[in-house]
């Protein structure tokens, strides 16, 4: 049985795509109950490449029994061609669940788009902050140190996570170096577009003339940063958004965690901009024994960079193309010149 119809804007798109019923009789199968109530459901911010609808529920009978909010993650109206779809997703976060990551527990994935609309998949809600400027702001002179070390530790447990992975065969296994790899994807998707953009076509070169030696390949978040997890007073709650992970070299995901584009008002703070560098390595290195030198820090902080402004032209495009027409796409798109400014002074004389 479903609730009654809120009179929000967004609860009013979410019941026009939803066939509510179908959802409730989903929910109540799964959850081997004997009835399930949707008492409210709220489009959560954030999620340019996917929406997440906050649902609260009473449940009647099972082990799920009382009241729950969970969360509902489908496909927005377009995505990026490097994003996995839900079904990819949910079973990553199965396995990065099962290995001790701290994310929110997946519970059920529906292929049947009838229910909702789109392929969705149900996870446990959990408390905290997300947004990356308050995380940001409310560093002190120091930095949150439990936060950055407890991030450090999370990263590494990931990065256990080594091919081969029945799980998680959909994957590609980089052949060859995965910073060359990048640099020719890349590079690849630069050559499609109709203006040219000299400097990030010298940074690419920057990072195919530095590229490090290959090293042991890992899980990846490739999202790894502040903005993308939840906090709360007790620490990290839970890292999010799982939708570009591979394989890949772990100094991608600290280089990217340490970008300057991702400190927000703390640029001071190289660890996400929200601690000191030596505490989120602290952590990392409580789990996993890989020792980062500078040098290959820096290179996957420009690697990182490249990688942003790159998103960012997609972005773009996605609301240029008329896609999907949106202020945040558009404004994502307008950061391109900060980008490249911070691509040539890594690159320039100073650089390591």
């Amino acid at each position: 049985m479903s609730s009654s119809p809120t009179t929000s804007p967004a609860s009013d798109a979410f019941a026009a795509m939803t066939d509510d019923q179908r959802l409730v009789d989903f929910i109540r199968e799964h959850a081997l109950a004997t009835r399930v109530v949707i008492q409210a459901r709220k489009r959560l911010s954030g999620g340019a490449i996917q929406e997440n609808w906050l649902l609260e529920l009473l449940i009647d009978g099972g082990p799920w029994a009382g009241a729950r909010r969970w969360v509902l993650r489908s496909d927005a109206l377009s995505a990026l061609p490097a994003s996995l779809d839900r079904a990819q997703e949910f079973a990553v976060l199965q396995v990065v669940h099962q290995a001790g990551v701290k994310v929110p527990r997946p519970l059920w994935l529906c292929r049947d788009a009838g229910v909702h609309g789109r392929v969705f998949f149900l996870m446990e809600y959990l408390p905290g902050v997300a947004t990356g400027r308050l995380l940001s702001a409310g560093a002190g002179a120091n930095g949150q140190a439990r936060l950055a070390t407890q991030l450090g530790a999370n990263l590494a447990r990931l990065h256990q996570v080594r091919p081969p992975c029945a799980a998680l065969d959909f994957l590609p296994v980089p052949d060859g170096s995965p910073a060359l790899a990048t640099v020719s994807a890349y590079r690849h998707y630069l050559d499609t577009l109709a203006e040219a953009y000299p400097v990030l076509e010298w940074g690419l070169r920057w990072c195919e003339v530095h590229a490090p030696r290959s090293s042991s390949l890992c899980l990846l978040h490739r999202d790894y940063r502040t903005g993308n997890y939840l906090a709360s007073e007790q620490g990290l709650e839970a890292v999010l958004d799982w939708e570009f992970t591979g394989w890949g070299d772990p100094c991608e995901d600290l280089g990217w965690f340490t970008a300057r584009c991702w400190r927000f008002t703390r640029p001071d703070l190289e660890a996400g901009g929200i601690g000191l560098l030596e505490d989120f390595l602290r952590g990392y290195h409580e789990v996993s024994s890989l020792r980062i030198e500078p040098s290959q820090l820096h290179f996957w902080q420009v690697m990182a960079t490249l990688r942003w402004a790159v998103i960012a032209l997609q972005q773009g495009q996605r609301h240029l193309s008329g896609e999907e027409p949106s202020l945040e796409l558009a404004l994502t798109a307008r950061l391109l010149p900060e980008l490249e400014l911070d691509i040539l002074n890594m690159t320039g004389g100073d650089a390591p």
